[in-house]
């Protein structure tokens, strides 16, 4: 499965809707009118006057600008001028909508039933009244004291948020979370989220909401009192997604996030993730773990950046660009993973415009994560787990075909690597991990990258139409390159 990042540079959060200002000339039926419905025609001429069309346009003054209207007041005088033309509704095909002309019912002759009618209206009238009046009258004597409102014994600050209640969970972790403002040399940049990950002051979030300031930009993370601090990148690693940053003069009193078992994580299970989706800092979602290993291979779409492969855990807690780096937790409020992918409607399935969250986003499991941050810290350079064997990146259902040829010329089957000394050759197919079932070449790098260098797993492989299976060390590779 083929994805995109989403912690690229976002558009400013759109202020509150202006508050719609009526003309001076405008009626008191239309001012009271809500947001939404339709416009309640003019009182009737007065009797006698010449009827005629009328119409007043209705137009959004700007993009975010509900209700408000453009142009002159009404001439005050009646009846109004005829229009020059043909006034059409909302839609322009003369059906009517906000916009449309209003058009006064023709005159009813005043006589046969419509005494009847008008007398019956009346009565109408005087019974409703007799029967609000009696239901107050009721209601006063059987409430002397003229309330019947309850006060709640506990409210706001005083309600006790029981352990593993997302309101719990949500106050103990948004101290350790940070929105993270990255920006490159030449002013481009974004906003995404990481979180507190030991005492020190080192912040883990995405390789690709750092990756313009790795050389010469500039890094802040801001916590949600409100302190900011400037950062520097520590390590990152393009093929994980994963980065570590240092607050520069960190505080002292820093909390890290406790880290779960993300290998014990259950389908179903809650998840709350925390971010700053489209630039909001500090924004809870919940959901649950929707699936487990779940191939993922992504890319900011920068010129120069390469894919990011994983095993990914995937949720429908809603992430949105920005939440990128930032905890998915657990009930309990341990992380399991980073917010690091999303599938959208507007990668893959017909849609245009800006990313969103469609229900499908997807984490680094925090076990993987939390190998490759301490391997950062400690060096500055990634370790990868490898076979030692190039493969087609295209997406079958087969399997993971050996290559013919690796990267720049190179022997598809490293000399004396782990996949030659285990006898492997091109043109193999890989179907099984261990017991992980493999149906593409990112799946398999994905998946090999769940393990550390020196682990020992199964290949499952087919060659000429028959099934092998052989056991293979896993190797190492220092860095991107």
């Amino acid at each position: 499965m083929s994805t995109e990042n989403e912690g690229t540079a976002v558009p400013p959060a759109p202020s509150a809707p202006p508050v719609p200002v009526d003309s001076p000339a405008a009626s008191a039926q239309e001012a009271a009118a809500p947001y939404g419905s339709a416009p309640t025609p003019p009182a009737a001429p007065p009797a006698g006057a010449a009827q005629a069309p009328s119409a007043q346009p209705h137009s959004a003054a700007g993009p975010y600008a509900y209700g408000s209207r453009q142009g002159s007041a009404p001439d005050a005088a009646w009846p109004p001028p005829p229009p020059a033309g043909p006034v059409h509704g909302a839609g322009g095909d003369g059906s009517g909508g906000w916009g449309a002309s209003y058009q006064p019912p023709a005159s009813q002759p005043r006589r046969g039933r419509g005494g009847l009618i008008a007398a019956l209206l009346i009565a109408a009238l005087v019974a409703g009244g007799l029967g609000g009046g009696l239901g107050y009258t009721l209601a006063k004597d059987g409430d002397e004291s003229g309330s019947t409102t309850v006060s709640a014994s506990d409210t706001g600050g005083s309600v006790k948020r029981d352990d593993g209640t997302v309101a719990a969970v949500a106050a103990k972790a948004l101290p350790s979370t940070v929105t993270i403002q990255a920006e490159g040399a030449g002013g481009e940049g974004g906003t995404g989220t990481g979180f507190v990950f030991d005492k020190q002051g080192h912040i883990v979030t995405n390789n690709h909401v750092v990756a313009e300031a790795v050389d010469g930009g500039r890094l802040t993370a801001t916590f949600p009192d409100g302190k900011r601090y400037d950062a520097e990148v520590v390590g990152h690693a393009q093929g994980y997604d994963v980065a570590v940053i240092k607050l520069k003069n960190a505080p002292s009193d820093l909390k890290p996030l406790p880290l779960g078992d993300s290998d014990k994580v259950a389908v179903g299970d809650s998840t709350i993730a925390i971010g700053a989706p489209f630039g909001l800092s500090d924004t809870v979602t919940t959901g649950i773990i929707s699936a487990k290993n779940r191939p993922v291979a992504s890319s900011d779409g920068s010129a120069g950046s390469k894919a990011s492969y994983m095993s990914a855990l995937q949720t429908d807690a809603s992430i949105n660009p920005g939440n990128s780096g930032g905890p998915l937790l657990d009930a309990r409020g341990n992380v399991i993973g980073i917010n690091s992918a999303i599938q959208s409607a507007s990668n893959g399935l017909g849609g245009t415009g800006q990313a969103g969250s469609i229900g499908l986003g997807f984490a680094i499991p925090i076990n993987q994560a939390k190998y490759v941050a301490q391997q950062l810290i400690k060096t500055g350079k990634p370790v990868y787990a490898k076979i030692g064997a190039s493969v087609s990146l295209e997406e079958t259902a087969g399997g993971a075909q050996i290559s013919d040829q690796g990267a720049g010329g190179s022997e598809a089957v490293e000399p004396g690597g782990p996949a030659a000394d285990a006898g492997l050759k091109p043109g193999d197919v890989i179907t099984k991990l261990d017991d992980r079932v493999i149906d593409s070449g990112p799946t398999l790098i994905g998946e090999i990258w769940t393990h550390q260098p020196g682990d020992e797993v199964t290949v499952t492989y087919e060659r000429g139409g028959k099934q092998h299976t052989v056991e293979l060390t896993l190797g190492s590779r220092v860095g991107d390159n």
